[in-house]
């Protein structure tokens, strides 16, 4: 029997958690061929077509463009016209406005992920809302609370997003790698690897470390490159704020970085305090896989992966809480061991691929009619 043909539609613009979370169904489906149409190439595109699936590309679109808007929806109407898909599955409310018309006239059945809601855009998702899915996923719990409300009598998945476990890197090159970025064999090393929006929680660290700017034997590694104009001004705003507070020679600036999963086993901490609740948090699970503990707040994806056998939970907005996490696993190398022991337990049992991808093919499957 043939696998059904499921058609991913996602933006593909920029690389963040939702390129992350398409890439890992491009690698490990197994009984669904999935296939992508993107509205751009990049890093997301090359991955996929490494993994051996077909990428259709089509043309770069604003909503408020209606010429834009035409042309990617007749691109697709020709990539329908195949008629070998059984399911399309919309990865936005963005590509749930543009391309929901198209697969409504065509009669194809799609599913919606809800990776996310945006509060500056809620008349977006209002919009997303009049095309009626066959199913509704999201990556937590926490998520599928907060849309409850949509799609009423919808059927609905809560799926992790599958995770890998990265190769494991020797002695040697954990050691190389932190003396090319500027850490000690004591030293310990806090990281953070997430786009530069303001409640991925850049701000909150800086300012708990600038607390901690007397106490020796600590640098940060600052991973990801800013991809859009805001963000732009975001990173310029930390490097001011890492010289005003004192800890600008302690600070690294690494930029956009292939070799993440080698960076957090070099490290020692991973820290990302969310001001605001994380959909999910597909970097909490890559520092847990890492071997090193978690530093976040309370609420959130952050209360589904994090416990107090792998990490360390602090209220919101609470910046002494935070220094004061961040000194006591700074000062406890033991600590540290025991919880990144446990964290590479927990990340597996949350995130293992194949079976989250198992799981989500098999609520696919379950969502195609007849």
């Amino acid at each position: 029997m043939s696998k059904p043909n499921i058609l991913h539609l996602g933006a593909g613009v920029i690389y963040g958690g939702v390129e992350s979370f398409l890439s890992s169904l491009a690698r490990h489906s197994s009984t669904t061929e999935p296939e992508f149409a993107l509205c751009a190439t990049g890093r997301l595109q090359q991955e996929v077509i490494a993994a051996g699936r077909r990428v259709e590309v089509l043309p770069p679109v604003r909503l408020s463009n209606p010429w834009q808007v035409w042309r990617a929806r007749r691109d697709l109407g020709r990539v329908l016209d195949s008629g070998k898909y059984q399911l399309a599955m919309s990865h936005s409310g963005w590509m749930q406005i543009l391309f929901g018309p198209v697969l409504r006239r065509r009669g194809l059945p799609f599913a919606v992920w809800i990776h996310g809601i945006s509060t500056d855009q809620s008349w977006m998702e209002r919009l997303a809302r009049r095309n009626r899915p066959v199913r509704v996923f999201t990556a937590s719990h926490h998520l599928s609370r907060l849309t409850a409300g949509w799609y009423p009598g919808v059927p609905r998945s809560t799926i992790a997003y599958p995770v890998a476990a990265p190769e494991a890197i020797t002695a040697s090159r954990r050691m190389e790698t932190r003396q090319e970025l500027g850490a000690g064999p004591e030293d310990a090393v806090v990281m953070i690897s997430c786009r530069f929006e303001p409640w991925k929680g850049h701000q909150a660290l800086f300012q708990a470390l600038a607390r901690l700017h007397q106490l020796p034997g600590w640098k940060l590694w600052v991973a990801g490159g800013a991809q859009e104009a805001h963000e732009f001004s975001r990173l310029e705003e930390l490097r001011i704020l890492a010289g005003e507070s004192g800890i600008g020679d302690r600070v690294r600036f690494l930029g956009q970085r292939t070799d993440v999963p080698v960076l957090l086993q070099s490290a020692d901490i991973h820290c990302q305090p969310n001001p605001e609740p994380e959909p999910f948090g597909i970097a909490f699970v890559e520092a847990l896989n890492a071997g090193i503990p978690v530093v976040s707040t309370a609420i959130g994806g952050a209360l589904e992966i994090v416990d107090t056998r792998c990490g360390v939970l602090v209220p919101p907005g609470d910046v002494v809480a935070l220094a004061g996490a961040l000194r006591s696993l700074v000062l406890d190398p033991a600590r540290r061991r025991t919880l990144g022991e446990a964290g590479r337990e927990r990340g597996q049992f949350l995130c293992a691929p194949h079976r989250q991808v198992a799981a989500v093919e098999a609520a696919l499957i379950g969502s195609i009619p007849g």
